[in-house]
C-alpha cells in the first residue's frame, strides 16, 4: 500500500524483497513478514499470556499518555486483551467486546475534547490501513477511523470509562507483536498446494500446535469453496504434539523436529495421506518449524516409506512455487514477432507465431505446447482491432476472438487453457482440447467480481491466473485486485470475492504478474518505485529496485526463480549481487533492447 501501510514498509522492510523473491524457491508459499490467526474470534486467540503477564499501566500516568499506552497494549490479544483492559474501569472491563473486530491503522493522533478535574474526553483519529478477521485473515482498507473515549479518574488513577467494541491497533505495534503464516490447503486438482495467508501472535512454543488447530479450522470463506482440506473432520490430532522423538517441551523451537498422530484417517488412500502430510509439512516448514515431520495415523507411520518421517523434499511436487514443466525458457516479442532467447542467442521460432510481424501480446503455457497471442488486425474502427490467435508452438495458429481490445493472455498451469478480457470487461477462456486441438471459447461469469461498492471497475486490463488455479490478479480502472476463480457445477467458470490489493498507489498499475501462490509483482505508471510486489492479502508491499531502469516500466513478467520486465529502452532481469546485503539491480537481457521489447515466460 503506498501512502498508506505498504509504501511505509517498502522502505522500512527492504530485505523482505530479497525473501519473497529469491528465498521463496527452497519452500512453497513460505512465510512473508509478520502475519496469521486463529479459528476462533480474535479476542480468544491467545490464551495463554505471551509473557509472565502483561505490565500494569504506569502509575500516575497523565491521560493524554494513557491512551497512547492503551493503544500500545492493544496489539497483545492475550486472554482477551487482558493487557488492554487493565487501562479501563472494572466494569469498562467486563462489558468491552473485543471480538467486534480489530482496525490496524497508521499513525493515530489522540485529540482532547475536553478535560476537568476527573474526568476527559478524547477522540482517536486515525487512517485505517488493514481489518484482521477473527481467523487471522487480513484485508487491506481504505478510509479514516474516528473513535471517542471518555475517562474518569478512579482511585487516583486515570482509567477509560466509555470506548467503542473492537480493537484500535497501532500498525507498528501490530507488527511487533503479529507475524504472518501461511496455511496450505489442496487445489480443486488435488496437483498443488494453495496459500491462505493468516497473522497470528502466540508465543514460539505454541505456534506448532496452533498452525496444526488453524488447519483443521479449515481455510478462509472466500476460498473455502474451492479448495479441499485432508485435516478436516473425520481427521483429527490425537493426543498432544511433540517433538519428533516423542519427548514433550518445546515442539518446534530449535532442532528436534514434530511429532503427530492423527485420528480417523482410515478411510484416506494413499494420495489423500500424502495431501494430508504436504499440508502440514509445508505449512510447518513456512513457519520456520524444523523437521523431520514424524506423522502418524492411529499410532503407526502415515506411510511407511517415511516412518521416519517426511522432509520438504519429499513433497516438493505439491508446492506452486516448485520448478514446472517449462523447458523451453523465456521468450520474448521483438517488433511484433514472437522469439526465443537461447545461450546461442535469440532464436525465431518456426510456425505463425515466429512468422508474424503484428503480435501485441503473447502467453506461453507453462509446458512450452501452447500459444495464445494477441494481433493488430490492421483494420480501422469501428472493426474490430485485435485478433486472439490459438496454435501449437512452432505450428499454425488459428483466430479465435476478436476485440477492440483484447488482453494478455494468461494461462493455467495445466495448459488447458489461456484466459484474457476482451474489451475492458469480457473475461472470456480459450479452453484448449489436447486430444484433438479443438479450441471453445467461453465466458466468465464476473457479475459477483462488479458487484458492491469497492469492487474493480471496467476496465480491465490485465488478468493473470494463479499456478494454483484458485486465484486471479486483476488490474481494473489501474488498480490491482485478487479474485477467486470458482467453477460452478455446470462447468462453467466466475470470478468472485475481489480484493484490493496495493490501496493507495499515487499512480496506475499497467502490468502484473504472479512471483509464487501469494505474492504478486507489479509495474506502475511514472519515475517512483516503478516495480513492487504485493501479498494476496494486500498486508505486505514492497517496492522493487529501480537501479537500472529507465521508466516507465511497461511489462513484467515473473516466476519464483526470474522476475523480468520490460522498461522504456529493453527487457531487464532482475538480479542479485550479494544476498546477504539485499543488493539487488536489474541488468539487460542480451539481444532485447527497443521499445518494442517485452519479456514472455511460459506458464
Amino acid at each position: 500500500m503506498t501512502n498508506v501501510r505498504g509504501e511505509r514498509w517498502g522502505r522500512r522492510a527492504a530485505a523482505l524483497v530479497a525473501a519473497v523473491l529469491a528465498g521463496v524457491l527452497v519452500l512453497s508459499g513460505c512465510a512473508s513478514l509478520p502475519e496469521s490467526s486463529a479459528p476462533q474470534a480474535l479476542g480468544t486467540i491467545n490464551r495463554a499470556p505471551t509473557s509472565e503477564g502483561p505490565p500494569p499501566p504506569t502509575s500516575g500516568r497523565d491521560p493524554d499518555l494513557l491512551v497512547g499506552d492503551f493503544l500500545a497494549a492493544s496489539a497483545d490479544p492475550a486472554n482477551r486483551h487482558a493487557a488492554a483492559r487493565q487501562y479501563m474501569a472494572a466494569d469498562t472491563a467486563g462489558e468491552w467486546n473485543d471480538e467486534a473486530g480489530i482496525t490496524i491503522v497508521d499513525r493515530p493522533d489522540t485529540l482532547r475534547e475536553s478535560r476537568s478535574g476527573d474526568k476527559a474526553s478524547y477522540v482517536i483519529r486515525a487512517r485505517k490501513v488493514g481489518e484482521l478477521a477473527g481467523d487471522g485473515s487480513y484485508r487491506a482498507v481504505e478510509g479514516t477511523l474516528e473513535n471517542k473515549i471518555e475517562m474518569s479518574k478512579i482511585d487516583g488513577e486515570w482509567r477509560i470509562t466509555e470506548l467503542p467494541d473492537g480493537v484500535v491497533m497501532d500498525s507498528t505495534a501490530f507488527d511487533k507483536s503479529y507475524r504472518r503464516y501461511v496455511l496450505q490447503y489442496v487445489d480443486p486438482g488435488s496437483s498443488v498446494l494453495v496459500p491462505d495467508p493468516r497473522w497470528i501472535s502466540v508465543p514460539r512454543a505454541q505456534l506448532t500446535e496452533r498452525l496444526v488447530g488453524m488447519l483443521g479450522a479449515g481455510p478462509q470463506s472466500a476460498i473455502a469453496p474451492v479448495v479441499r482440506n485432508q485435516l478436516a473432520q473425520p481427521v483429527t490430532v490425537r493426543g498432544p504434539i511433540t517433538k519428533a522423538s516423542n519427548e514433550p517441551g518445546e515442539v518446534g523451537i530449535g532442532i528436534g523436529g514434530v511429532r503427530i498422530d492423527f485420528a480417523g484417517i482410515g478411510q484416506l488412500g494413499p494420495k489423500d495421506r500424502e495431501l494430508l502430510a504436504a499440508q502440514v509439512v509445508m505449512t510447518l516448514a513456512g513457519a520456520d518449524i524444523l523437521g523431520p515431520y514424524v506423522l502418524l495415523a492411529d499410532g503407526k507411520p502415515l506411510d511407511d516409506r517415511y516412518a521416519n518421517g517426511w522432509s520438504v523434499a519429499d513433497l516438493d511436487q505439491y508446492s506452486a512455487s516448485a520448478p514446472g514443466q517449462n523447458r523451453i525458457g523465456l521468450h520474448a516479442l521483438r517488433d511484433g514477432t514472437l522469439v526465443q532467447v537461447t545461450p546461442d542467442g535469440i532464436v525465431t521460432p518456426s510456425g505463425s507465431f515466429g512468422e508474424a510481424t503484428n503480435l501485441q501480446s503473447v502467453g506461453i503455457s507453462a509446458d512450452g505446447q501452447f500459444v495464445a497471442a494477441v494481433a493488430d488486425t490492421g483494420r480501422p474502427a469501428p472493426e474490430p482491432g485485435r485478433t486472439l490467435l490459438i496454435g501449437n508452438y512452432g505450428a499454425k495458429a488459428f483466430a479465435v476472438a476478436e476485440g477492440a481490445t483484447i488482453a494478455r493472455p494468461s494461462w493455467t498451469s495445466d495448459g488447458g487453457a489461456a484466459w484474457t478480457v476482451l474489451d475492458g470487461d469480457h473475461v472470456i477462456r480459450a479452453v484448449t482440447d489436447r486430444a484433438t486441438g479443438n479450441v471453445s471459447v467461453q465466458d466468465v461469469d464476473t457479475t459477483a467480481l462488479f458487484e458492491g461498492s469497492g469492487s474493480p471497475r471496467p476496465p480491465i486490463s490485465e488478468v493473470a491466473v494463479s499456478r494454483t488455479g484458485v486465484r486471479a490478479a486483476l488490474i481494473a480502472d489501474g488498480r490491482v485486485y485478487v479474485a477467486v476463480i470458482e467453477r460452478r457445477p455446470d462447468g462453467k467458470y466466475a470470478l468472485t470475492s475481489p480484493v484490493p490489493l496495493a490501496l493507495g498507489l499515487s499512480s496506475r498499475a499497467v502490468s502484473l504478474s504472479w512471483v509464487t501462490g501469494d505474492t504478486i509483482m507489479v509495474a506502475r505508471e511514472g519515475n517512483v518505485d516503478p516495480v513492487f510486489t504485493v501479498s494476496i492479502d494486500g498486508s505486505q508491499f514492497s517496492a522493487v529496485t529501480s537501479q537500472n531502469l529507465t521508466p516507465p516500466v511497461r511489462v513484467v513478467t515473473a516466476a519464483p526463480a526470474t522476475q523480468y520486465v520490460a522498461d522504456s529502452r529493453a527487457v531487464l532481469q532482475l538480479q542479485t549481487a550479494d544476498p546477504a546485503r539485499n543488493d539487488r539491480f536489474w541488468r539487460e537481457v542480451p539481444g532485447l533492447t527497443g521499445e518494442r521489447v517485452v519479456p514472455v515466460l511460459p506458464g
